[in-house]
Order: C-alpha cells, then structure tokens, then sequence
C-alpha cells in the first residue's frame, strides 16, 4: 500500500491509520486481536509518574451513537513503563506513541525527560494528553491557552529534539485558539480530538451509568463534529504560517471517515472506539483508503490532506 505511505513530524509511516491512546493498552496487548503491521503508528495509554487505579466502575458504556468512558488515566506509572514495557515495544513492527498526563507541569516534564531520553528510542514520537475528560485534572492544563503554552514549552525542553503532539480537548471554546498557542509554544503536531465531556443517567437508578459524573463521549456521534474541528484548526494555521500536521480522531469506522479527516486536514487518522466495536476495522479501512487515493488519481495520500473544496 506505497500510496497510503506518509509522514508525521519527520516520521515515516506506512499508512496513516494510528490506533489511539487507551485503545491498545501498552501497545503490545493488541497484536492478540490484531496485527501492528495494519496501524502506521500504535499510541501508547497515558503514563503519569505514579501508579493510577483510575476510576471506580463501570467505566465504559454504550450510547446510541457511541461510547462513554471513565478510565481515569489508570497505569502502571513510569518507573514501571519505562522497566517492564518500553523495552518490549521496539519489537512491534509499526510507530510507537508515547503518550504523557499529569496534573502538574512538573509530572509532563518528569515523563517527558524519560521518553526524551535514549533509552526510549522506541517512541518515535510523544503526544501530551492535556485533554482528559474524566479525571478532576485531565484538562486542568489545557483550557487555558497561557497555561497550555508554558506546559508545552517546559515539556519541549524535557523531551528533546523527538517529535511532539498535543491532544487538545473538543470540550473547550476556543480549541483553535489552543492550537495556536500549543505550536507556538514548540507543538510539532496536533492531535484533534479527545473524547467529548459527556453524561449518561440511568432514570431508574437516578445515578450515572459510570463510576463517576461524566466521562468522555466517542464514536459515530462525534465524527463531523470533529471533522469540522480539525478543518477549522488547519485553515487557521495555514492564515498564521505555522501549519503543522494534524492527526484527526473521533469516530472512524469506515475509509470514509477517515478520507474526511484527510480532506480537512489530517496527516494522520486515529481509530479507537471502532477497534472496540470491530477489531478488523483496520483492515477494512486501509483497503477503502487506498482504492479511494487510486480513484482520485493522486500518486499518495498526502496529497489529498486538506483537499476539502467548498
């Protein structure tokens, strides 16, 4: 499939399918339901510098037109990572992911010093999950464009020259405000978006359907709402000369879902509750991609991101 090859932040990748974070565990979990070989980069679940449990259950649940979920950030932290599942991840054959939370500053440099470091070179890249909708302090770091800077600026002197992407939250009022402020502040990619800030209650019960208030909504529901999104933010750094690529995620289940993110704008298309529903997704999506580039004429794939007319 040399016409779904492309790159993201000077990585190159053999398609631009990328299975989200929290979707594939650690990354090695799931070549039990499906090969690496079909993601063109896998990302990691998000590692914080201590051990989380995460929220109490249920923590995933169904919707009429997706998926709610209270994880919490759970993990096993990073002195734990870095000992027992960093060294197995180079034997993955696809783009490792490593993806970074805290509640503070200082815990994203913590991470991102050891992911900068050597002994990482299984991560490729880093994407630093300022988005989380369902803990206390997933998005403390990310509504405010000053803060979000200063995070992004601390955690690019950690980390090194490794290519860096931010996971900007839907939830916020000014996402492409955000972006701007994550790129000027060292971003080499975006990633748009996290889940959406959701509730479910059980009329009978009178409580929620998860183990805490609200959650992060994703699936088919969220698809244009995040299309739009990922075009809204390309158009405004292209007027500010500061284009970077973006990786468009929510709601993909078929090739013609993730051809919308690259007409409006993406590098990369993350898949994550569509593993869930359908583990073969990968397969099929990649298989529509590549007839669709064939069919448009164009030689690769990259030369239909942002090719959205009006």
């Amino acid at each position: 499939m040399t016409v779904l090859a492309t790159n993201l932040c000077g990585v190159p990748l053999r398609n631009p399918l990328i299975a989200a974070s929290g979707t594939a565990g650690y990354g090695p979990e799931i070549a039990d339901v499906v090969s690496a070989t079909r993601f063109g980069a896998i990302t990691t679940k998000s590692i914080t510098p201590e051990s989380r449990e995460g929220n109490p259950p249920w923590r995933v649940t169904d919707l009429p037109a997706g998926m709610l979920n209270a994880i919490g950030l759970a993990n096993l932290g990073l002195e734990r990572f870095v000992d027992e599942v960093l060294p197995g991840l180079a034997a993955l054959d696809t783009v490792m992911i490593g993806s970074i939370a805290g509640h503070r500053i200082d815990d994203y440099v913590e991470v991102a010093a050891a992911f900068g470091d050597a002994t990482a070179a299984a991560l490729r890249l880093v994407e630093l999950n300022v988005s989380c909708p369902n803990t206390a302090t997933g998005r403390l770091l990310g509504s405010d464009p000053d803060d979000l800077a200063t995070l992004v600026a601390a955690a690019r002197q950690a980390l090194g020259s490794k290519p860096m992407l931010v996971k900007l939250s839907p939830g916020e009022s000014d996402v492409v405000g955000l972006a701007v402020a994550a790129v000027r502040a060292g971003a080499d990619g975006l990633t748009v978006a996290n889940t959406y800030p959701a509730m479910s209650i059980d009329p009978e019960t009178r409580r929620s359907r998860i183990g805490r208030a609200a959650g992060g909504m994703s699936g088919p529901a969220v698809h244009p709402i995040a299309v739009k999104l990922v075009h809204d933010v390309r158009a405004r750094l292209v007027t500010e000369g500061m284009l970077v690529p973006i990786i468009g995620l929510g709601g993909v289940q078929s090739w013609s879902d993730a051809a919308e993110f690259v007409l409006a704008g993406a590098t990369g298309v993350g898949i994550g509750t569509g593993l869930f529903v359908d583990p073969g997704a990968p397969k099929r999506v990649l298989h529509g991609l590549e007839g669709w580039v064939q069919r448009q004429g164009i030689d690769s794939v990259g030369g239909l991101v942002g090719g959205f007319e009006t």
